[in-house]
């Protein structure tokens, strides 16, 4: 025999979410748009064509560098790049390719975008589509280029916090 139902507190949607894990990656643009933001709303969402997404807020800079330079690469972290996705985080660092200044990075081949050094893996992207999603754009990214790094453990975010696996 079953128990009751377990009590279910209510909770904010961001509450909620934070019991799901995610990955943690660092979206980047290049050129004179460039621009660098720690991301976990990001995913594959076709391998043919190859395709993936990720969501911007509207009010956030990087909103602005994507949709300007239609292009757009992806640096997934790794477990030790928790200080690298602090600092993409942080609203105070520099703005535009100054902010690029403390990292190691190569740029892209396909889109000139910054590829930071040390990433379990990069993909270049072009700007597919677009769609509304409540406060947030849905940027819809074909892939261009992606490799993979070498190392093998990831960088995760649950519970409003960092986590190595």
């Amino acid at each position: 025999m079953y128990d009751a139902v377990p009590t279910m507190e209510e909770t904010s949607l961001r509450e909620a979410m934070s019991r799901f894990a995610t990955g943690v990656t660092v979206l980047t643009v290049g050129g004179e748009h460039a621009h660098g933001m720690t991301a976990n709303s990001f995913t594959s969402v076709s391998l043919d064509p190859p395709l993936v997404l990720c969501c911007v807020a509207r009010t956030a800079v990087m909103h602005e560098a994507i949709s300007g330079a239609k292009r757009f690469a992806v640096s997934v972290m790794g477990a030790d790049q928790e200080r690298t996705a602090r600092y993409f985080a942080d609203k105070r660092r520099p703005r535009g390719p100054a902010q690029f200044d403390v990292v190691d990075w190569l740029p892209g081949d396909h889109t000139g975008a910054p590829l930071l050094s040390g990433s379990l893996a990069w993909l270049e992207c072009e700007l597919a589509q677009w769609y509304e999603g409540g406060d947030h754009t849905i940027f819809l990214g074909r892939v261009l280029s992606c490799r993979r790094g070498a190392g093998t453990q990831a960088l995760l975010f649950y519970g409003s916090a960092f986590h190595q696996v």
